[in-house]
């Protein structure tokens, strides 16, 4: 496979669209694809693994892990899609007339859904992230260790994405005034931060100890 180029009118594109005063693509948006790469690196990981003699106990995990990365980076590649299309509907809902009280009451309803929607991509990002971070941790203490700085990057890399999703989450919880829902997505999103940091920190450990191993006798 030939190299990629960086700097590609998609990639190129992206980035300035990032840039720019548009409001999406944003955060949210970047905060997908950065899980989506991260995704790819385990599956790098993984892919670097199989086929080796090493490593022959671990093929059947380790073609599980491709497969299962393969699936993240597709879902979380959608999910960026959606970010964007959640924060045009809260812009869409805030534009709706307001002249009757009628009118009114629609737009507070229509504005507190797409709030919620709004709410709801970035937590899946989340979710994607936890589960990616979590499969990362077979993939590096049981892969080719001539390249788990790949799995562990993907893992760093899901865990800066899971930290900025919450971001967008945390934004957008700010307006919505159903107490139950601020509840139950507060407490998913605390849980998911926690869990996904915890298991991220054993990855780092761990491959701190695997490149830095405590001198004999120590």
């Amino acid at each position: 496979m030939s190299a990629p180029d960086f700097r590609s009118p998609t990639v190129v594109g992206f980035l300035e669209a990032l840039e720019s005063d548009a409001p999406t693509p944003g955060g949210g948006t970047g905060a997908a694809i950065t899980g989506a790469m991260g995704a790819a690196l385990v599956g790098m990981l993984s892919r670097l693994t199989l086929g080796r003699k090493k490593y022959e106990a671990h093929q059947e995990l380790m073609q599980a892990i491709a497969d299962q990365m393969a699936d993240e980076r597709a879902a979380l590649l959608d999910l960026a899609e959606q970010d964007a299309a959640a924060y045009n509907a809260v812009g869409a809902a805030f534009k709706l007339p307001k002249e009757t009280d009628d009118e009114k009451a629609a737009r507070k309803d229509a504005i507190q859904a797409a709030l919620k929607g709004a709410c709801e991509v970035p937590l899946e990002v989340m979710q994607h992230c936890v589960t990616v971070i979590g499969i990362a941790k077979n993939a590096v203490t049981s892969g080719n260790k001539n390249a788990v700085s790949d799995g562990a990057a993907g893992a760093e890399l899901c865990r800066a994405a899971m930290k900025v999703a919450s971001y967008n989450v945390k934004i957008n919880l700010g307006s919505i005034k159903d107490e139950a829902y601020l509840n139950e997505a507060r407490t998913k999103m605390d849980e998911m931060m926690y869990m996904g940091t915890a298991v991220a920190n054993e990855i780092d450990s761990y491959v701190n100890e695997l490149w830095n191993p405590a001198p004999a006798g120590a």
